[in-house]
């Protein structure tokens, strides 16, 4: 072979064989600028791309603000005339849910704003102050119907924190524990050990619904961070002994439960026969007919169903929007747990993607509950519907999590759009351009391969 000096590849048109000039190597450009032969507007695209507001995910936010405008509403059509016979004014309580919301809003915010991967560093912070406000509770916390819930007068109920901060630390073990969540040693037997901490504490309060949640939480984000069927199995039949355990240690508690167990199981046969909220809820239903009786006119929240501004609510929903909208609200429901799988999928590390994913079955399953006891097809708990009841703790806990959504889905576009991946976008924008100037296809030219394809000194 002749020793001929390296050259650039030419490319030719297919058609008439024309030759193009040698295309000059791209070289990496300051963050902003516009690369040769690349158009303003698109430069200034990609730049604007960076900025916080192209960051945010618009599709999530949208259906975030349509839930809150629509708990607002409903929140004042259930209260008005409470409020007004208690504190005087239709809109008392109107203005304590808007000052929650904004209070949500702002800690969303915040979140958004940080680096998600923060929280991994603060995993095991997180899950401390929810097991010690849980403790809290159990010794100094606000005793209501039988029960230490709540503390501050009922402002701050730590099963709430617990269910996110859950979500934090079982996304931080799981991503960092890999292959290794498959072993007993290192994955199975620590995942149980503290679940079941966190579990018991919550059912000594006693707490079902909660309790519930974060198992069922934790037990997804378990098996889809690569737990095999044994574990599962395993985990199930723990479950159940912690069920066993409960009934001994709750005899009158469990009585209680059991009662709402036996008149859901016959209302399965005759809703006549059914606990007194699923009846009046079903009723609340069937007036509502598909258009609903309009908003503000219905009539099952006055004295006929128990807390219809937080358990309740969708079933004022289905009376006064009637089924077009409740089935509205459903549709946004399944719109935001779509779009948090997505945002996991797209996420750049395993924390990212099960932080989300956790936020996503969260989300799932308070809405399932409370959607599956107002229409009788679960036994009467008390789980609030996700940004729609009226609630302080809550509110604000969701929409952090909403927050935590919103900063991996940053931290996506903000990897997608570091420097270096910005001037590749633009070289290919570049090259594609050069190579469609006369609408016809470029192809290298026979006998140069590929690996020829080097830089001019």
């Amino acid at each position: 072979m002749s020793d001929q000096p390296l050259q650039q590849p030419q490319f030719i048109d297919e058609v008439a064989g024309e030759a193009l000039p040698p295309r000059p190597l791209v070289r990496a450009a300051p963050r902003g600028a516009r690369l040769p032969g690349q158009p303003e507007t698109v430069a200034r695209t990609l730049e604007r791309r960076l900025s916080f507001i192209g960051t945010l995910d618009r599709p999530l936010l949208v259906v975030i603000v349509m839930l809150l405008a629509l708990g607002m509403m409903m929140v004042y059509s259930t209260t008005f005339y409470w409020s007004d016979t208690e504190f005087g004014s239709e809109i008392a309580l109107l203005i304590r849910h808007a000052s929650n919301v904004g209070i949500g809003l702002v800690a969303m915010g915040l979140v958004t704003l940080l680096d998600y991967r923060m929280m991994r560093r603060l995993a095991v912070i997180v899950m401390l102050a929810a097991i010690s406000f849980l403790i809290a509770v159990l010794l100094f916390g606000d005793r209501t119907f039988g029960a230490r819930r709540a503390l501050i007068n009922g402002r701050f109920q730590p099963g709430e924190f617990t269910e996110l901060a859950i979500i934090i630390y079982m996304a931080a073990w799981l991503g960092s524990k890999r292959a290794r969540i498959r072993s007993f040693t290192y994955g199975f037997i620590p995942f149980v050990v503290l679940v079941g901490i966190v579990v018991v504490l919550v059912l000594l309060q006693p707490d079902i619904s909660t309790a519930g949640v974060i198992f069922a939480t934790s037990f997804v984000m378990f098996f889809l961070a690569g737990a095999d069927m044994r574990q599962i199995l395993i985990a199930g039949g723990a479950a159940v002994v912690l069920s066993v355990v409960t009934i001994l240690l709750f005899p009158d508690f469990f009585a209680y439960a059991a009662n709402r167990i036996d008149t859901w199981w016959a209302g399965l046969n005759d809703l006549t026969q059914t606990n007194y909220q699923a009846k009046q809820a079903v009723i609340a239903f069937l007036s509502g007919g598909w258009t609903g009786v309009g908003l503000g006119e219905g009539r099952q929240k006055f004295l006929a169903l128990p807390a219809p501004h937080t358990d309740s609510i969708f079933a004022v929903i289905g009376e006064e929007l009637g089924v077009i909208g409740a089935a509205l609200v459903l549709l946004l429901y399944v719109a935001f747990i779509i779009r948090a799988f997505q945002i996991a999928r797209r996420a750049p590390d395993a924390f990212g993607a099960l932080l989300a994913t956790g936020v996503a079955v969260w989300v799932a399953l308070k809405a399932l509950l409370n959607v599956a006891v107002m229409t009788a097809l679960l036994p009467t708990t008390g789980v609030p519907l996700p940004f729609i009841s009226y609630g302080g703790s809550s509110l604000v806990v969701l929409l952090t999590g909403v927050g935590l959504l919103l900063s991996v889905h940053r931290g996506t576009v903000l990897q997608k759009n570091t420097p270096d991946r910005r001037i590749a976008v633009g070289t290919t924008v570049t090259a594609y351009d050069r190579s469609r100037r006369d609408g016809r296809t470029r192809l290298p030219r026979a006998g140069r391969s590929r690996g020829d394809d080097r830089p001019v000194p």
